[in-house]
């Protein structure tokens, strides 16, 4: 069972996702968390504070969901990652829609606040490690080039979802597209 703390921050992390950073206030955590008024404040005195707080315990949600997708994940052809990546996409424009907000809304706040971007940067680091290796994996002859420009065109992919649903979304051809411009027919597995 999670603790006071933890249940405040991941109320913060659905406000951010729900409204944005404008929306996250000490009174706002505490009605969503459902805890007396104060109860945030006695743990996070100030406004910045809490920002620290929330990036540190999104970090850490991060990280272990992408350890779940890693451990379920071990594409071997550009089309393996393609469906891999476009069911990550239909999870985080869906079920995970409020978390995949709150990301963006944190990122976008980190352009402004420096020391929010070391934080970040530990789960980035870890996340593409494993991007590149799955490139690696799926064919690439230049993963750590190729990764980042995969990884930015899922990101586009997603947000333009967020940002402008399409109920038909399925971005499985395009990522397919993309990985096998990539990965060239020499070097996909037989």
């Amino acid at each position: 069972m999670a603790n006071r703390r933890t249940e405040l921050l991941d109320a913060a992390i659905s406000l951010l996702g729900e409204r944005g950073v404008h929306g996250l206030t000490h009174r706002a955590v505490d009605t969503a968390a459902g805890v007396p008024s104060g109860s945030a404040a006695n743990y996070f005195r100030s406004r910045d504070a809490l920002l620290d707080a929330v990036v540190e315990r999104f970090a850490a949600r991060e990280k272990a969901n992408w350890d779940d997708i890693a451990a379920r994940l071990a594409p071997t052809s550009p089309a393996e990652l393609a469906r891999g990546l476009a069911d990550f996409a239909h999870e985080a424009t869906g079920p995970s829609r409020t978390l995949t907000l709150a990301r963006y809304a944190i990122l976008v706040e980190a352009a402004n606040r420096p020391s929010l971007r070391a934080q970040l940067g530990e789960t980035g680091a870890r996340v593409n490690t494993w991007a590149i290796n799955w490139m690696r994996v799926a064919g690439s002859a230049h993963p750590e080039r190729d990764m980042p420009i995969v990884m930015n065109y899922w990101t586009g992919l997603v947000l333009h979802q967020l940002a402008i649903p399409d109920p038909a979304f399925d971005p499985f051809t395009a990522l397919l597209v993309l990985m096998t411009t990539l990965v060239p027919p020499s070097r996909r597995r037989k």
